[in-house]
């Protein structure tokens, strides 16, 4: 596995990438939900924090506009404060050095950037979640709120696009980044990862995932492609003067194992709140 062969550095790659992508999801949802579960309680809105989510247990009459606001906008603030913070750590610090953590910062931003963007264009088909706080803010009937989705679903695409460099920066294999092995760098870093990782959280919150979550799992196909067409072009293959093998990280596979299992175990019976 650790062997100078590209298909065997495209497993690894492959392998990485994908716990990378939960370790970076588990992190990024479950900020997301905490702060969101923060938030209703300090409003003492009460409700019920699952495996695939939470739901809230008041009459829709009973929320008020601040509430709302409030509740629902919570998150998505924590997590444009989580992604701007790994971008700024990956671009002063980690890009410089060799290892995983710049690839594990570049799928917690890209983890961020969707469930602040994405899930806006993909909660506004739904007509909840992120819909309810343009819905609020507006008050003025659904036309602001697609126009609003149809921005948030542009402008992620923009941020895959210009998220190429940052991708192949992220890695160290000198093989890998030549560009004729660029197809087998987005393969094994991008499609496999969201792939299989995606696959592997739906099979988690099973039976209970929602069609959020499931939606969100596919807009992150709006900054995939544009950072993966974008990558494919790019002529940038330079790696670090230090840089080393790659093996599989069989520890933070089991940390991943763990921390998924603690979230299944705690969540599956539901958290009052």
């Amino acid at each position: 596995m650790s062997s100078d062969h590209p298909a065997s550095k495209t497993k690894v790659l492959a392998l990485n990438s994908t716990i990378l992508y939960l370790l970076a999801y588990l992190l990024v949802q479950g900020a997301y939900q905490a702060a969101t579960v923060g938030m209703a309680r300090r409003l003492s809105i009460p409700g019920i924090w699952g495996v695939s989510g939470i739901h809230f247990t008041i009459a829709d009459p009973q929320w008020w506009r601040i509430g709302v606001l409030a509740v629902y906008g919570a998150g998505p603030a924590v997590c444009a404060l989580l992604g701007l913070g790994a971008v700024l750590w990956f671009w002063f610090g980690a890009r410089q050095q060799p290892g995983l953590l710049k690839l594990w910062l570049l799928w917690v931003v890209l983890h961020a950037c969707n469930l602040v963007l994405g899930a806006l264009a993909a909660d506004t088909l739904l007509e909840n979640w992120a819909w309810y706080l343009p819905s609020w803010l507006f008050l003025a009937g659904n036309i602001p709120n697609i126009a609003l989705a149809v921005v948030a679903a542009l402008l992620q695409v923009v941020v895959g696009y210009f998220a190429a460099i940052g991708f192949l920066q992220s890695h160290d294999s000198i093989t890998l980044m030549q560009f004729d092995n660029r197809p087998q760098l987005i393969r094994a870093g991008l499609w496999a990862p969201w792939l299989l990782g995606s696959l592997a959280l739906a099979v988690l919150k099973l039976p209970d995932l929602t069609q959020n979550e499931l939606l969100h799992f596919l807009t992150m196909a709006l900054l995939l492609l544009p950072l993966a067409l974008h990558s494919r072009r790019e002529l940038f293959d330079q790696t670090l003067p230090r840089s080393r093998k790659s093996y599989p990280a069989w520890e933070l596979a089991a940390l991943t194992l763990l921390v998924a299992g603690a979230w299944w175990w705690v969540l599956t019976p539901g958290l009052r709140f």
